[in-house]
This record gives C-alpha cells, sequence and structure tokens, in this order.
C-alpha cells in the first residue's frame, strides 16, 4: 500500500522481484528497483490499464519466459496501477474527462489538484499561475504536494530508499495521448539534464522496441518541455502507423512548448536522483484521444510490454548484470 488518497482510498502497488536465497549477506547492496506508475490524470485509463497487463505478464512470464526471468533476478519492478483512485472512480461514475483527484480546494463548487503539477521540484517553476486558479484543470494546489497523492507517492519513495534498501534506477510515468517518450526536464527548456545523452539513447531505444514490434507504432522523443502538443484545426489522411483501417480519419498535432513545473518526473529524477526518468504518452494522436476504445487496452499493454523488456536488457548493460544486455 502506497498511501491514502484524499478520499480515503487505498493506493495499491505490487513489487514483482526474485531475490537471492541466501540472506546471510551482511549489508547487502541497494535493490535496484524500477517504477512504474499510471492513472495520474484521472481520464487517462489505458495508463491504468497497461500498468496492470505488465504486472500480469511478468508475474506469469517469471520461468517462462528466460528475458522476464532474467530481469526479475535481477531488479525489482513497481507497478502501481492508479496514482489517483478518487480521480479515476469519478471517471466512471459522473464525468469521464475529469483530470484532478477530487480534493477540495479554497473555492467549493472547483474541486481538485492536478498531482502532475504539484510535486516539490520546480512547483509552478514555468510561472504558469496555474497555483492561482483552483477551476483549471491544470491547478498547481496553492503550494507544492498539498494534494494527499502526491504527498503520500513521495513520502513513500523517500522511506522505500532510506530505509528498505532501495535503489531506483529507472520511472516510468504512463500518461496518454500522443504516442511520446518524454525525458526531463518538464519544468523548463533550458536546463538540460546532466545524462540527456543516456536519457536520449535508451529513449530511442525504448521508440524502437515499440516500433519493431507488431503494431509497429512510431513514438517521438522529446524533453519534456516539447511534450505539450495541440491540435491543428485541420486533418490530414490517416497511416497505417496513426490508426486502424477501420478508423476513417485522424488530426495532426502542432508542436507547442508548454513547460510544466511541479512534475513527477522532474521530481524523481532531480530529489530522488532516479538516473532513467521517463513520462510515457500512450496512444492514439488524437483520433481517440482519452476516449481509446477497449480492443486498444491489449495491443498497448503489449507494444509496452516491448518496451520493458528493452528497458531491463539496457539497465543489466548499464549495471553491469550478467546475462543481461542489448
Amino acid at each position: 500500500n502506497i498511501g491514502v488518497s484524499a478520499q480515503g482510498r487505498d493506493i495499491p502497488g505490487l513489487r514483482v522481484g526474485v531475490h537471492p536465497t541466501n540472506n546471510q549477506v551482511e549489508n547487502p547492496p541497494k535493490r535496484k528497483t524500477v517504477l512504474i506508475f499510471g492513472g495520474q490524470h484521472a481520464r487517462e485509463w489505458i495508463s491504468t490499464s497497461t500498468v496492470t497487463y505488465l504486472a500480469y505478464s511478468f508475474i506469469t512470464g517469471y520461468g517462462k519466459s528466460p528475458s522476464i526471468t532474467r530481469i526479475l533476478e535481477a531488479f525489482d519492478i513497481i507497478f502501481i496501477p492508479t496514482i489517483n483512485p478518487d480521480g479515476y472512480i469519478y471517471t466512471w461514475e459522473t464525468d469521464r474527462l475529469w483530470r484532478k483527484n477530487r480534493q477540495p480546494t479554497n473555492l467549493r463548487f472547483c474541486q481538485g489538484i492536478d498531482l502532475d503539477r504539484n510535486f516539490g521540484f520546480q512547483w509552478d517553476g514555468d510561472h504558469s499561475t496555474t497555483a492561482g486558479n483552483p477551476c483549471s484543470e491544470s491547478f498547481a494546489g496553492d503550494r507544492p504536494f498539498q494534494a494527499v497523492e502526491t504527498q503520500q507517492l513521495a513520502a513513500w519513495a523517500q522511506n522505500e530508499t532510506e530505509h528498505h534498501n532501495v535503489d531506483f534506477v529507472a520511472l516510468l510515468d504512463l500518461h496518454s495521448y500522443s504516442q511520446q517518450i518524454l525525458y526531463p526536464y518538464s519544468y523548463s527548456c533550458d536546463d538540460m539534464p546532466a545524462n540527456m545523452e543516456n536519457l536520449e539513447e535508451l529513449a530511442f531505444g525504448l521508440a524502437k522496441a515499440i516500433r519493431v514490434g507488431a503494431r509497429g507504432h512510431n513514438y517521438e522523443v522529446l524533453s519534456a518541455c516539447e511534450g505539450n502538443s495541440i491540435l491543428s484545426a485541420s486533418s490530414s489522411p490517416a497511416t497505417d502507423d496513426d490508426t486502424d483501417a477501420s478508423t476513417p480519419s485522424r488530426h495532426h498535432f502542432l508542436p507547442r512548448i508548454v513547460p510544466s513545473g511541479g512534475s513527477a518526473l522532474d521530481w524523481f529524477y532531480a530529489a530522488l536522483s532516479v538516473r532513467f526518468a521517463y513520462q510515457v504518452k500512450l496512444p492514439d494522436r488524437g483520433m481517440y484521444g482519452f476516449l481509446l476504445p477497449r480492443e486498444m487496452i491489449v495491443p498497448t499493454g503489449k507494444e509496452m510490454l516491448d518496451a520493458l523488456l528493452y528497458l531491463g536488457e539496457f539497465l543489466g548493460e548499464t549495471f553491469g548484470v550478467e546475462g543481461l544486455g542489448v
């Protein structure tokens, strides 16, 4: 249990890994751990189902898939399907396109804080002034870590590193939509991460692993500050990459640089020193947007499984794990 939401719901997580049977080692090294979560934004259902699919695949694949077996013997993976259970339930029961959590604000008729604007690193660092507008769907809160869920996740992660011998080496923060793999920083395009070359190398590897898979989707690799996009007023013909043959047309994107402070991506990278931290925006590119059909759940899970297997191999090579490497 990662913590409790603003409305008192549990935030469950699942740790999957195979530890050495010899428990007599004094001062064992920290266990290298990959953290994968979804559902920061309530309406992004595909992120929650994809985390669940990945967890199922790794649990059932251990002992059957050599790649999964090797990865789980070398690393722990923690899966958190949704950070925002209150908002998620609200999208099922009341408003399908709700984004924020359901925490009260200083305006009774405008509830909720955008969790991915409320972490403590460079909170409102983009000077977007969303901190002063509780009615905005990107409301950053009145202060960092005001949202109960961001408090709980950050406290849990820090406790894991300080008291439970955990070394978070990679983060996948799943969102939708756009088909993008984004690396720090989100708050500014002027500041570059110290290991940007390594971040880009892995990101392009993840994108390739997805592209050569069964569906062949293309994912852009960008700095997170460049990751926001807007739909153009026009549309272009459908392509095999962007849609199924049954879909009539698609909108295309025009890039728009909209930095945003207080992101989970930046906080885990900068405050918790997670070396390989990414925000992944899942399909599609605007045909269905947040209302992705259920038929896309398993294909999206499969392409992210390809990416996660590549991530495990890359980390194995990076950290010198025998039997793992790309």
